[in-house]
């Protein structure tokens, strides 16, 4: 009747945006990966219908936070009666580029799904995360991903083992405002898959989110002295990559004490991939 779960955060390995649709939703081509840096989310069957989150997450009422739109979504889309109280302990930064809130949705859906006895497919209910926003299906998906589109067009791409160093810049990026930016270039050629390994890799954000939060650029700037820093997704986290935890753990302790950041293994899939039916 209670079951706790992990909702992992994730990097763009590179974020290129080649285009704009007429609905001005952005055209992207990314590299998901995840990695172990974390959410913890409980849940706790109710039988009167009712979902509620139980506790405070700072800067997100209730009725915003995406567990409880996940959740009321679920309940709609499939006519169930049980309900459910949320806690929600965070440790991926907001506005950071780690999509926490997308993939505390994902794992809502996919805890619920199994707390309820829904039995819906993944492709089910990565149709119902692209309601509560484009980065939700990737992690219904469960691996990590080459993605088109809007980032919703997903396919599996394996990657090496490696450890990451992702530091927090103490700034909070708005995506809205990074996406509709005039400075912001919009015609990246597209790449194919089997491109990834040859392409020179960048984020086409970063330009534009250094130029407005220079606090961005100084972390990108201290942290390219041991390995290729990046921004990822619209920000502002920035991380690089090591080959071993040790490299990362010296990376990271060779920076300003100022500087907060975690060392990250990458995951071969998301920890609950396995919960859900092909």
């Amino acid at each position: 009747m209670k079951i706790t779960c992990p909702a992992p955060a994730k990097l763009n390995l590179f974020l290129h945006v080649t285009g704009r649709r007429d609905d001005g939703y952005h055209l992207l081509q990314t590299l998901f990966r995840f990695i172990d840096l974390h959410d913890t989310l409980h849940f706790s069957l109710r039988e009167d219908g009712a979902v509620h989150r139980c506790n405070a997450v700072e800067g997100v009422a209730e009725e915003q936070d995406l567990c409880v739109r996940a959740a009321r979504l679920l309940q709609k889309e499939t006519e169930c009666h049980l309900g459910v109280d949320i806690t929600v302990e965070k440790r991926i930064p907001m506005g950071g580029g780690l999509g926490g809130g997308s993939s505390d949705a994902a794992t809502t859906l996919i805890a619920l799904n199994r707390l309820w006895s829904l039995g819906l497919r993944r492709e089910q209910l990565m149709r119902l995360g692209l309601q509560l926003g484009a980065d939700v299906p990737v992690f219904v998906f469960g691996e990590n991903a080459f993605a088109e589109g809007v980032g919703e067009k997903l396919q599996a791409y394996p990657l090496p083992e490696a450890w990451y160093v992702v530091l927090f810049p103490p700034v909070h990026v708005p995506t809205a405002k990074i996406f509709t930016h005039p400075e912001l270039t919009r015609n990246s050629p597209s790449i194919i898959m089997r491109a990834l390994r040859t392409e020179p890799l960048r984020n086409d954000l970063q330009a534009v989110v250094c130029d407005l939060y220079p606090e961005v650029a100084e972390y990108i700037a201290a942290l390219g002295q041991y390995g290729k820093a990046m921004m990822t997704g619209s920000g502002a986290c920035v991380f690089a990559e090591f080959e071993s935890r040790s490299e990362a753990e010296t990376a990271l302790q060779a920076l300003p004490a100022a500087m907060q950041g975690v060392v990250a293994q990458g995951l071969a899939r998301h920890p609950l991939h396995d919960w859900v039916l092909e």
